[in-house]
């Protein structure tokens, strides 16, 4: 979860919202991503996704069996299902998103109906992760 920190600051040196991701797999970072969506014009381009696209760009797959993403803050609908659709082993976050997160907070994802479920462990850092979060909104306020 360091490292996705890590990712994180360099988001908010962009004037994006520090949000850090990278996908593990046997013990070693295949991916890096943070959030993007200002900078590249494109909406979809959250941390877990950068990561992932990145991730599968390696493997040379769209599926990321085995794999693991960690994200400094609850993932929302579209990268939770794109998590689940890339056959991800697990997704570990830091801190809890009320305005969009997509495993508690703002909903519960319906794993149960899904062909892919994912273990999913949250709270991982949650104090620094939301801190990174809570210092960059304060600054545009």
């Amino acid at each position: 979860m360091r490292e996705a920190l890590s990712e994180a600051e360099k988001a908010s040196k962009s004037d994006e919202v520090p949000v850090g991701a990278i996908i593990v797999e046997d013990e070693k970072i295949i991916a890096r991503g943070h959030n993007e969506p200002l900078s590249s014009g494109d909406p979809t381009a959250h941390a877990e996704i950068v990561a992932i696209r990145k991730a599968c760009r390696k493997k040379k797959n769209y599926r990321l069996s085995g794999c693991e993403l960690y994200v400094t803050i609850e993932p929302c609908a579209m990268c939770l299902g794109a998590a689940i659709h890339a056959r991800l082993q697990r997704v570990v976050f830091g801190a809890l998103d009320p305005k969009g997160g997509s495993v508690k907070s703002v909903m519960a994802f319906p794993f149960e109906r899904l062909n892919h479920r994912i273990a999913i462990k949250g709270g991982v850092l949650a104090d620094e992760c939301a801190k990174i979060l809570k210092s960059f909104f304060e600054k545009k306020r």
